[in-house]
């Protein structure tokens, strides 16, 4: 083998060849509307279950609209599964004393960890609109938890630059500002570019280097769908992905593997770069996350 070869082969070794397991992740899923659905998001969980996550998140749709079905789904977990479940919350459209009680529910339900999150406006031509009596922001949000239970808190956070923030310099503040209240992480909405995501953590990591932060990653099937996801959080979708798809609409199964490739890529990228916690937005379906779990070397529990 010729020196080119040779420097070829280095540069460009496999992006997993040095997983070894050392990892953690969580997965999130969100409250089904049919028992049909509830079905469907229950075999995800047996599937994903025995790969022991950190934590397995539940969503909370805007304005609180599923609210009973997210503490439903929370507490079957807690209740028929060794997982520790985060229910999301939101402070959209209720006061601070029916949030708190929402809270002090889960905490008697059992949960210990939410993701605490301003939400997205029931009326989004609106914009978000603080109730009279609630709290205004994702950190007043936080600091309400506290006071309800102590609580493990994870938030959000954006790569790319919140949608409504001025610039990425005041995002940033606003995500510190979370932590100061007494969140323990944050969680990336997701994102398409490793370099982005470095970026983005090496600027906290140079203003509060104790800050975790994770990277949530949503392996693609549907590229429309992601867009319409990515014009909600400020994600980036790179215009080589609609071509990466053209032609898969009928072979879901190709479309699968083309998913699990690039989603698999990022990942093998950011292990690279020394992520060791990855979370992974389902759409409460097992195979993708799966798939990728087993190439970073996470394996069922034995």
């Amino acid at each position: 083998m010729n020196r080119q070869s040779a420097a070829a082969l280095a540069e460009h070794a496999p992006l997993f060849a040095a997983a070894r397991g050392d990892i953690d992740v969580s997965f999130e899923f969100f409250p089904p509307k049919s028992d049909a659905a509830a079905e469907t998001l229950w075999r995800a969980i047996e599937t994903l279950a025995p790969l022991d996550p950190r934590f397995v998140s539940v969503t909370y749709g805007a304005g609180g609209s599923t609210r009973e079905r997210t503490h439903a789904t929370v507490k079957r977990i807690v209740d028929e599964t060794p997982l520790t479940a985060a229910a999301h919350l939101t402070c959209v459209d209720a006061s601070r004393d029916e949030v708190d009680a929402v809270a002090q529910g889960y905490w008697d339900a059992g949960v210990r960890h939410v993701v605490a999150l301003r939400g997205d406006p029931s009326d989004p031509a609106r914009g978000f609109v603080a109730h009279d009596a609630g709290y205004a922001s994702a950190a007043e949000l936080v600091a309400g938890l506290r006071r309800v239970a102590d609580f493990d808190i994870s938030v959000a956070c954006y790569p790319e630059v919140h949608p409504e923030a001025d610039c990425p310099d005041s995002d940033i503040a606003n995500l510190l500002g979370k932590i100061d209240a007494g969140a323990s992480r944050a969680i990336s909405q997701f994102f398409f570019s490793a370099d982005a995501f470095f970026r983005f953590r090496d600027k906290v990591a140079a203003l509060r280097p104790e800050v975790e932060i994770v990277p949530g990653i949503l392996p693609v099937t549907n590229v429309a769908q992601a867009r319409r996801f990515a014009g909600q959080c400020g994600a980036s979708i790179p215009g080589w992905m609609d071509g990466i798809f053209e032609g898969l609409d009928e072979l879901p199964a190709a479309r699968q593997l083309v998913a699990a490739t690039i989603a698999g890529e990022l990942c093998g990228q950011l292990y690279a770069g020394g992520v060791r916690h990855f979370h992974f937005y389902t759409l409460n379906r097992a195979e993708l996350a799966y798939a990728i779990c087993h190439l970073l070397g996470v394996r069922p529990n034995a």
